[in-house]
This record gives C-alpha cells, sequence and structure tokens, in this order.
C-alpha cells in the first residue's frame, strides 16, 4: 500500500471528477459533495433557483473512506433540505448519484484506497455502480 493520500492531492483528484466537490464545506478526512439534479424552475435568477438532487460525505480513514449521502431539496438560499423526492424526479436523481458513486470508486481505485457505505447506509440506500 502507498503511503497516505494527502488532503491536497484528494481535493484536487476529487475536483478532476466534475462539478461535484464542495471544497469549502471539505475538511481533511471528511470531503463533501452535492448534485443539483433536477431544476424546479428557470424562471428565478441562476442563483435564486432551486433544485432537487443529493448530497453525499465522504470519511477518510488511511486508505478506507466510507461514504453517506441524503436525497433532498436545494433551496433558493442554498440549503439542502431532507425532504422527499417526487416520484418524476427519482430516476433522474438516482442516475446521477450512480454516476457520481461509478466516478468516485473509480478515482478511489486509483488511488489504492476502498469505498463502502456507512454504518448508517441501509442496504436500500446502498450505493453501487450500475
Amino acid at each position: 500500500m502507498s503511503e497516505r493520500v494527502t488532503y491536497k492531492r484528494l481535493l484536487r483528484q476529487f475536483a478532476a471528477i466534475g462539478p461535484y466537490l464542495r471544497e469549502d464545506l471539505c475538511e481533511e478526512g471528511r470531503y463533501r459533495f452535492d448534485c443539483l439534479s433536477v431544476c424546479v424552475s428557470a424562471k428565478p435568477a441562476p442563483d435564486k433557483r432551486e433544485f432537487w438532487g443529493w448530497w453525499l460525505v465522504l470519511e477518510q480513514e488511511d486508505h478506507h473512506f466510507s461514504y453517506h449521502y441524503q436525497v433532498g431539496f436545494y433551496n433558493a438560499e442554498g440549503v439542502w433540505l431532507d425532504k422527499a423526492l417526487p416520484k418524476k424526479h427519482q430516476a433522474e436523481v438516482e442516475r446521477t448519484l450512480h454516476h457520481f458513486y461509478k466516478l468516485i470508486s473509480g478515482k478511489l481505485a486509483q488511488l489504492e484506497c476502498t469505498l463502502s457505505p456507512a454504518d448508517q447506509v441501509t442496504a436500500e440506500l446502498s450505493v453501487t455502480a450500475a
């Protein structure tokens, strides 16, 4: 196993996979990602739009990472709310989450790291590459 992957290197690697990383919410050993999967309405100004999507926290212990995530609503104030997804948007939110999971698991494999669901992720919520 290679030496511990540094925080700065992980941030660079995670930022390289797309617009998911929320670097301002990260700290060493804990990384935040999210995805605004479905826009509720394009009428408001871009900075006031609301979305359905997901957010995910990745926690690191040496070369092992565990994740937990939630789906919900991103409001006009820029805050994620734990709200049930409308049925018509579930497939798209799940698609973007599965896509991200493929990207992050591939990136961690390249770095010789493992990834698994955190204890609080139930079997129904566990994400795997489709």
